[in-house]
């Protein structure tokens, strides 16, 4: 097997280790919460604070504050010391607040697990950024859609079995100590396992760290903005989360009164959705030929509008009275229903893989963990958005859950449009990809000699206008065409085109000539790769 599948990283030091990090991370986040909102839900009203509805509001907008207010540091910390170190430190971090967590769950001390729920918050705050900054400086560029594959598949795995595991914690018997054991042996063994994180030096040592959240979240945002295609990755990948956030949301309330369904049947459209997006995330690697392909992101982004819209669709009128869950799964007419909703999740995952890897790779080194931390800040307002929109529609225009969700899909399909005249090139690798997976057979040979990284001068013969397109699909970077004029100023392309990339040249204008010879020059600095026929 090669060195660049999937597996083999999972036998690899320099991954392993960081991926069990991770996994017992997200996983320990979703126990610890999940595990208090099961507490409160069934805690006589005596032993709360306050309301059990308030608390439970109260508690997901607590955990996703840190996320405003922390990230921009965390971002800024993160590229400046060494990762592994860091990594080590904000394990250490969630065990303390885990030590906490114990005796909060063991004295039922639901004001204090309040406020370690913030310091839960605030820990994967810190953890985000430099979590996804570690891939590209420890991962070649080969290995590093099916290293963003692992993680985002690992990532909702946890968060699902992390759901359920605190399902069973909560109705065991001596429920208070098995959490309270549980929580502290997992930030143990996410703290052990980053102890064998290989060295990551830091990305930029010389940066000053002061403690101005206000400033820094605007140089946050400001970084995330200066490369547009990142920019832009961003936005598409906070969307997702925005979706994400709207269907698991109605998940219980849409189980309940739509489908007749109990909480083992929620947990099931939940295990669906995970699984799907781990299926997704997987297949990228195997689609893309191991390597960053972002051709197949508009796949991912039709195939979310469609399913969506046809598992809104899709609800039975006429439901019978459930007696188990084994009925429930067994009833024929809810079958289409479950398969469109385990593709929305494979879709997601087609979707955001070749995003994350695109935005890592892209990103300047030394600014790597701030861009991050700038799509942190982002998929948490895209959250918060997510949140109330849900409530505008089912609570002021009275909508049905069904038809927020057909809403959600022809959302999708306009975002996703916008997103992709934006940035041409997502469309234009799409229909690559298409036209060489389904006309055309390429093969190629020597593609080794073009260089990773840094600026590149092809030259080649022009046989067909296919020829761009061809070229384009077995290349693994991005190219700039040069252009005739004529073809490029096109009405009905000139502005796509321009947005691609071409550089337009006219042989018979020396005033032209020159402006493209500058425009090569410029950007064979800028370090892409440049083509004239």
């Amino acid at each position: 097997m090669s060195s660049d599948r999937q597996p083999s990283l999972l036998t690899q030091r320099k991954f392993l280790p960081y991926f069990v990090t991770q996994f017992f991370g997200a996983f320990n986040d979703n126990i610890f919460k999940n595990v208090l909102l099961l507490f409160v839900a069934f805690a006589g009203s005596s032993a709360l604070p306050i309301s059990s509805n308030l608390f439970i509001n109260l508690a997901a907008g607590l955990f996703i504050l840190p996320f405003f207010l922390f990230s921009a540091s965390a971002g800024v910390l993160a590229d400046k010391y060494e990762k592994s170190w860091f990594i080590r430190k904000v394990k250490l971090f969630e065990i303390a607040i885990m030590l906490l967590g114990a005796v909060g769950f063991i004295t039922e001390s639901y004001g204090v697990l309040l406020l370690l729920l913030f310091l839960m918050g605030t820990q994967s705050a810190f953890f985000g950024p430099v979590k996804y900054a570690l891939l590209p400086q420890e991962l070649n560029a080969k290995e590093l859609v099916p290293g963003n594959a692992l993680v985002e598949a690992g990532t909702f795995i946890a968060i699902l079995i992390g759901t359920l595991g605190a399902g069973i914690i909560a109705s065991a018997d001596n429920a208070k100590y098995l959490a309270a054991f549980c929580v502290v042996l997992f930030a143990l063994l996410g703290y052990l396992s980053s102890r064998s994180i290989p060295f990551a030096a830091a990305s930029a040592p010389e940066l000053k760290f002061r403690w101005r959240p206000y400033q820094q979240t605007k140089h946050t945002l400001a970084i995330a903005k200066s490369d547009r295609i990142v920019f832009q990755c961003i936005m598409a990948i906070s969307w997702f989360w925005f979706l994400g956030a709207a269907y698991l949301t109605q998940f219980p309330n849409f189980t309940k009164v739509y489908l007749n369904g109990t909480e083992s049947a929620v947990s099931f459209l939940l295990a669906l959705f995970s699984v799907g997006i781990a299926l997704g995330s997987l297949a990228c690697n195997w689609i893309s030929n191991h390597r960053i392909e972002v051709g197949i992101v508009p796949i991912g982004a039709l195939g979310i509008t469609i399913f969506g819209y046809l598992m809104a669709t899709s609800v039975p009128t006429e439901l019978p009275e459930f007696a188990n869950f084994i009925e429930f799964v067994r009833f024929e007419p809810f079958w289409p229903l479950f398969f469109y909703l385990l593709m929305i999740g494979a879709s997601g995952g087609l979707f955001i893989v070749p995003l994350y890897a695109l935005m890592q790779h892209r990103a300047k080194e030394t600014e790597r963990a701030q861009v991050i931390a700038g799509l942190n800040i982002f998929n948490s307002l895209f959250m918060v958005g997510s949140a109330i929109l849900g409530i505008i529609c089912l609570s002021v225009v009275e909508m049905s859950i069904p038809q927020l969700f057909a809403l959600l899909a022809v959302l999708n399909f306009l975002v996703a449009a916008y997103i992709f005249l934006q940035i041409p090139i997502f469309v234009v690798r799409f229909a690559m990809w298409m036209l060489t997976h389904t006309i055309y057979r390429v093969k190629h040979k020597n593609l080794h000699n073009l260089p990773e990284h840094g600026g590149a001068l092809i030259v080649c013969n022009h046989v067909s206008y296919m020829d761009a397109l061809l070229l384009s699909a077995v290349c693994p970077r991005l190219i700039r065409f040069v252009m005739e004029e004529d073809y490029a100023n096109l009405p009905p392309l000139r502005r796509f085109l321009r947005r691609a990339g071409v550089i337009p040249i006219s042989a018979s204008n020396r005033s032209s000539i020159r402006r493209a010879f500058n425009d090569v020059e410029e950007a064979l600095n800028e370090g892409h790769i440049v083509c004239i026929f």
